[in-house]
């Protein structure tokens, strides 16, 4: 559905539609923010649950098509993240696409009014932080909105340290498949990105043991993360070829590509990014390879299966975290079913999910 589509728009909007109509999803709710000439995309990729959910990204893009095309993506992939993960919630994400900077007054008022935006869709789309937003901004919706999770009480909870526990577990269970070992000690991870995921990541391997390298394009974020947790840096440019044994992407998507993939030196994929493969494809070459990929949307559902229990109402800290370290079993679970059918991962993480879809979200807490 096209909502408040400004008549001098009418080519943009056609270009949109377009992609729209060779989704696979749902339906899509598409707005124009005409204060902000900022283009709004929710992405509801799987409408057969109670709810929609997914977080709200917002970002400068090259052009609007290009945030539709983020929140297409995302909004798949958060199908398969709460199927994956055997919770009943519908796939999806929004995306707010920016014209480039703005100032503190005008963001405010983009974040109320996509709030109002969210609140005229009675529920059917649930949201909360992902890439470019923070508890700060996810207050901000819900002074219009009564859908956002992980406010409470005028407090917004961070997913960050969910998501990096969620990945550290899952890191632990990818070197015990692919090395032999339970533990991270003494085991090389390159971190790249050390934002709200990856700082707190890097925290949790250090505490075990790991050795840590970091890499991240705001050079002095890279600097205080290597002070702080005695790690090494490493130039972005250099990521690909530095040996290592963990490359966990903690940044942007689409980094194991045809282009990147040859020249890795590592044997274990496992990071918090969204969209880590550029194309299923890619996963059948790092298989190929004998680089061990851990899904994304498996390994990267921390925050999502933490915001999952705080919407049961559960707010003790040692039980969502008991929830989120469930992601190291699933995967010793889909490790073991790909080396067992000589595929990749992803090919048995695919089939978990679709297994969860396919009997209608089967048996869940939520």
């Amino acid at each position: 559905m096209l909502r408040s589509e400004p008549k001098e728009q009418t080519s943009m909007t056609d270009m949109l539609r377009a992609k729209i109509e060779a989704w696979d999803g749902d339906a899509v709710v598409v707005s124009h923010d005409r204060p902000t000439g900022t283009w709004i995309f929710i992405a509801l990729h799987d409408t057969s649950m109670a709810s929609s959910v997914g977080g709200t990204r917002m970002k400068a893009y090259p052009t609007p098509a290009d945030g539709l095309e983020d929140a297409l993506r995302l909004g798949q992939g958060m199908t398969y993240k709460w199927a994956g993960v055997g919770i009943r919630f519908g796939g999806a994400k929004g995306v707010m696409a920016l014209p480039g900077p703005l100032d503190d007054e005008s963001r405010g008022g983009l974040l109320r009014r996509y709030g109002a935006l969210v609140q005229s869709l009675g529920g059917r789309f649930r949201t909360g932080v992902d890439l470019g937003t923070t508890p700060e901004d996810l207050l901000a919706v819900a002074e219009t909105c009564d859908y956002v999770v992980g406010v409470t009480d005028g407090h917004s909870e961070d997913p960050g340290p969910f998501t990096a526990l969620g990945v550290y577990v899952g890191i632990r269970a990818a070197v015990a498949h692919r090395f032999g070992v339970d533990s991270v000690a003494g085991r090389s991870v390159l971190i790249q990105g050390v934002g709200d995921v990856g700082l707190p990541l890097a925290g949790l391997l250090h505490d075990a043991g790991a050795t840590i390298l970091v890499s991240d394009i705001d050079a002095a974020a890279a600097a205080s993360a290597a002070a702080r947790f005695e790690a090494s840096t490493i130039p972005p440019e250099d990521v690909y070829e530095t040996e290592v044994d963990v490359y966990a992407p903690c940044a942007i998507g689409a980094t194991a590509n045809p282009e990147t993939i040859p020249r890795l030196r590592c044997g274990i994929i496992a990071g918090s990014a969204n969209n880590q493969l550029l194309t299923p494809d890619d996963a059948v070459a790092l298989h190929q390879r004998g680089i061990l990929y851990a899904p994304d949307y498996i390994i990267n559902a921390g925050g999502a299966v933490a915001f999952a229990g705080i919407y049961e109402g559960v707010h003790d800290e040692t039980e969502l975290n008991a929830r989120v370290e469930t992601i190291e079993g699933s995967l010793r679970q889909i490790f073991a079913e790909a080396e067992a059918a000589d595929e990749s991962p992803l090919a048995a993480a695919r089939r978990v999910a679709d297994r969860f879809l396919e009997t209608g979200g089967g048996s869940s807490a939520i």
